[in-house]
C-alpha cells in the first residue's frame, strides 16, 4: 500500500466541531472546551473565547472561508484554560484581546504557576465594570457584575442581535466548576444572574459556557432562572447539612441534591465542595 492507515487518517481527517449561526451574523462554535461565540461583521470578525490551540485553529480556518474580513477582537469571558488556551492561535492575526482586569490577573497567575507564560496571548485591553464596541452594524457591550464562577467573569451582549454570551456564569444541566482559588462566590453568582436576567428579554438568546448535552449550548432567560434555582438549592442543601454537623468529607459523597432533577452527570462534588467551603469560611 502506498499509504499506511495512519497517513490516510491524517490526509482525510475530519474534525468533530460544529458551527451554528444564531441571528444577524452571530454564531457559535463547539468542539472541546467552552462554547465560542463569534460575529462576522462587515468591519471585521469578533470572537468570544478560544478553547484550545488546536480547536481555535479549526475555528479560524473555518471563519476565513466564511469571511475575507480581518479578525479584529478576541474577547475572553474569563481566564480558564478551556476558554483562553486557544488565545495563542490568534497571535499575529487579531488586533486586540479584551477581558476583565481580574481575568487577566488570573490568567497571568495560572500561567506563571504552570510555567506556561510562553503559551499565552494575554489581553491587551481590560475593563473594570463595562466596555463597549461598535463594529459594523453591531454593538457589543461587556459587563462585569462581581464574583461568580471566578472573580473575573464577564458577559458580552450583542445588542442588535439580542444575544448574550454568558460564559461560565451559565452551565446548562451540567454541574459547574466553582473556582474558589480564583475568587468564586456562589451567593454573588446568583445575584450576577439576576443582572443577566434584567438585561435580557423573552427573545434574548443566551449562550452558555457549557452544556451537558450537545446542541443545548444556547437557551433563554428561563434557563438562567433555572440555573439560579440550582445554585440556590446547592447552597440550601449545604447549609442544612452543616447545621446537622455533617463533615465536608461526608457531604461531598452525596450523589444528588434535593429538588434538583435536570442537573445530572459527573462533577457533583465540585459545587458541593465549593458550597460547603463558602458557608464555613471564616473570611
Amino acid at each position: 500500500m502506498l499509504f499506511q492507515k495512519s497517513t490516510l487518517a491524517k490526509v482525510f481527517k475530519t474534525y468533530d466541531y460544529n458551527i451554528k449561526m444564531l441571528r444577524k451574523d452571530v454564531g457559535i462554535f463547539t468542539e472541546r472546551g467552552g462554547t465560542i461565540g463569534f460575529l462576522l461583521s462587515k468591519d471585521g470578525i469578533v470572537v468570544i473565547d478560544a478553547q484550545f490551540p488546536d480547536t481555535a485553529q479549526h475555528l479560524i480556518d473555518d471563519l476565513k472561508k466564511r469571511s475575507t474580513n480581518p479578525f479584529r477582537y478576541l474577547l475572553n469571558t474569563h481566564h480558564h484554560g478551556d476558554h483562553t488556551s486557544g488565545n495563542i492561535a490568534f497571535k499575529g492575526i487579531v488586533e486586540h484581546v479584551v477581558a476583565h482586569e481580574n481575568s487577566l490577573a488570573n490568567q497571568k497567575n495560572v500561567a506563571e504557576k504552570n510555567n506556561s507564560v510562553d503559551k499565552q496571548l494575554y489581553p491587551d485591553l481590560t475593563f473594570t465594570q463595562d466596555w463597549k464596541l461598535k463594529i459594523g452594524d453591531e454593538t457589543i457591550k461587556a459587563d462585569y457584575y462581581g464574583a461568580g464562577h471566578t472573580n473575573g467573569d464577564s458577559t458580552y451582549h450583542f445588542e442588535n442581535a439580542n444575544i448574550i454570551h454568558a460564559g461560565d456564569l451559565m452551565f446548562n444541566k451540567r454541574h459547574p466548576f466553582v473556582d474558589r482559588t480564583a475568587g468564586a462566590n456562589m451567593k454573588q453568582w446568583i445575584n450576577d444572574l439576576d443582572k443577566v436576567r434584567k438585561k435580557a428579554d423573552k427573545d434574548t438568546i443566551i449562550i452558555f459556557g457549557h452544556s451537558l448535552n450537545a446542541g443545548e449550548e444556547t437557551g433563554t432567560v428561563e434557563d438562567v432562572k433555572n440555573f439560579q434555582d440550582y445554585l440556590s438549592k446547592v447552597l440550601a442543601f449545604a447549609d442544612q447539612e452543616i447545621k446537622k454537623g455533617v463533615s465536608k468529607e461526608e457531604f461531598i459523597k452525596n450523589t444528588s441534591i434535593p429538588g434538583v432533577t435536570q442537573w445530572t452527570g459527573d462533577g457533583i462534588e465540585r459545587p458541593l465542595t465549593a458550597a460547603y467551603e463558602e458557608l464555613t469560611s471564616k473570611s
